[in-house]
């Protein structure tokens, strides 16, 4: 009889997992389309030559990315992101945490066993209708196993989904470093472009200096009034109040590189230096490789695998389960018959259960599951558009500010022409000194101007590259199966 028992149980074993192995409940993933430009607005073929399409066999940025503009101090700052920013740091346990919740759901794929033994002292005061009186102590050592075969799915459907939400975090976790990699070199050379402006100012003031020493020596002579002194020493005033001003800003900039390097701003120095890089060649690939280059889409399209595993695991619930239980252990009221073979117990036996009427909570838990499947494509989409605008806003920057730049340098070497004429006119007593005034102003203006365009373009090249995906592309998004792994991995 026992081996019958044993064949039935086999069998039923064998038949439950071919079932299980069989049955997929829930609709099958398809990447949701999206609206793809076929080139760039902005990259036209007249582009200036800091930036050019991409060629087959060219090699998109990669890796350290930061490296193209060529500055040994803004490589230095990239790397202490990379290892110390705290919100980095953050994500990746972020990442060990959607690791650990696959981990989470694969148990459920093996049974439960439990031992709970007890020693109980009781009294039974009546037996079959009698007093008796009697106290006794129940010695018990079972050993008890349940198992819930997947018949339907939930099980593979809970791991897929917390599959796709663990490659969602590696993506946020690419997303988060490449932010603050961007962040970083976007707060530097604006850093440095007030360097370069308290370098101008600098200059500024030395020849406003020598303005005031003339006109004073004129006014001294009797070739000039104390009105043009006047004038003078306020313009050297007012550009030495400005000179100062500037430490307040470049001291902002270098406490929040400090945050970004993970740094105490109290402790962290950069030396002033003067901006001396040119924007580097990037590649812009085809709109269509900006799917694959921004972590940021490979996130939001993850959400939508889930999503969609969350609406099979829904509809599992309309299905009934079966669970599989079995008990053995030693039980017995005498200590020294505890652990004898006749004390043995056991029991065995599959259960079923079926939810009969629930008021449409099943059917409203997957209609709330589709609901949020369409959230999450509209918003993969709603990423890829703004991926599209900010490669866009970013040419346009870019190509716009150099002509901008170039504009400038003309104005400011016309400019300087008229002070140098302004002045020897004024030295030969033919205009007044407001003429002088007004185109040391003027330059002092232009040259601002030119570092502002300057800083503005650069900041534009760090968000354009942080626009195209920086380093990453998605063949460095963990596979399901590499997820998996690392999760049966870090397991044991």
């Amino acid at each position: 009889m026992a081996n019958r028992y044993r064949v039935a149980w086999s069998l039923s074993g064998t038949v439950l997992f071919v079932v299980s192995a069989g049955c997929r409940i829930g609709p099958k993933y398809t990447k949701p389309s999206v609206p793809v430009p076929p080139a760039y607005k902005e990259l036209g073929p007249d582009e200036v030559g800091e930036w050019k399409a991409a060629q087959p066999g060219d090699q998109l940025t990669r890796g350290k990315w930061w490296e193209r503009f060529n500055d040994p101090e803004l490589n230095q700052l990239e790397e202490k992101v990379s290892i110390a920013n705290q919100n980095i740091i953050a994500a990746a346990m972020n990442v060990q945490q959607a690791r650990a919740i696959i981990r989470e759901a694969h148990s459920q794929y093996y049974p439960t066993v439990t031992v709970n033994p007890a020693i109980t002292n009781s009294r039974l005061s009546t037996a079959f209708g009698q007093t008796v009186g009697v106290t006794y102590t129940d010695l018990s050592l079972p050993i008890e196993a349940s198992w819930e075969p997947d018949l339907w799915g939930r099980i593979r459907n809970t791991v897929k989904a917390n599959t796709f939400a663990a490659q969602a975090s590696a993506a946020d976790l690419e997303n988060v470093r490449l932010a603050a990699q961007a962040q970083l070199a976007a707060d530097y050379y604006q850093l440095r472009s007030q360097d370069s402006l308290k370098h101008v100012l600098d200059s500024m003031v030395v020849g406003y200096q020598q303005s005031l020493g003339l006109t004073r020596d004129l006014y001294t002579a009797g070739l000039n009034n104390d009105e043009a002194v006047a004038q003078s020493e306020a313009l050297l005033k007012a550009t030495q109040a400005q000179d100062i001003s500037v430490g307040v800003l470049r001291a902002q900039y270098e406490h929040a590189i400090a945050v970004l390097a993970g740094e105490p701003a109290s402790t962290f120095g950069i030396p002033a230096e003067l901006i001396r890089v040119s924007l580097p060649p990037i590649p812009v690939a085809l709109p269509s490789g900006l799917l694959e280059r921004r972590p940021d889409i490979a996130a939001a399209e993850r959400a939508v695998a889930q999503a969609n595993a969350q609406i099979g695991l829904a509809q599992t619930a309309f299905f009934p389960s079966i669970t599989l239980s079995a008990a053995v252990g030693l039980e017995s009221i005498s200590f020294t018959k505890w652990l004898e073979w006749p004390s043995r117990v056991w029991s065995v036996g599959p259960a079923l259960g079926q939810t009969i009427f629930d008021g449409g909570l099943r059917r409203a838990t997957v209609q709330q599951f589709r609901s949020a499947y369409e959230q999450t494509v509209a918003n993969y989409r709603q990423t890829v558009l703004t991926a599209f605008q900010q490669v866009e806003d970013n040419l346009a920057a870019v190509r716009i500010l150099n002509q901008a730049i170039e504009e400038q340098d003309s104005a400011i070497e016309i400019i300087g022409r008229n002070l140098g004429e302004a002045t020897a006119r004024y030295q030969a007593g033919l205009d007044p000194y407001l003429n002088v005034i007004t185109a040391q102003i003027a330059l002092l203006n232009l040259e601002q101007s030119k570092i502002s365009f300057r800083a503005q373009q650069l900041v534009a090249a760090v968000q354009l590259i942080q626009a195209l995906g920086g380093g990453w592309d998605a063949s460095q998004l963990p596979s399901p199966a590499e997820m998996g792994r690392a999760a049966q991995k870090s397991s044991h």
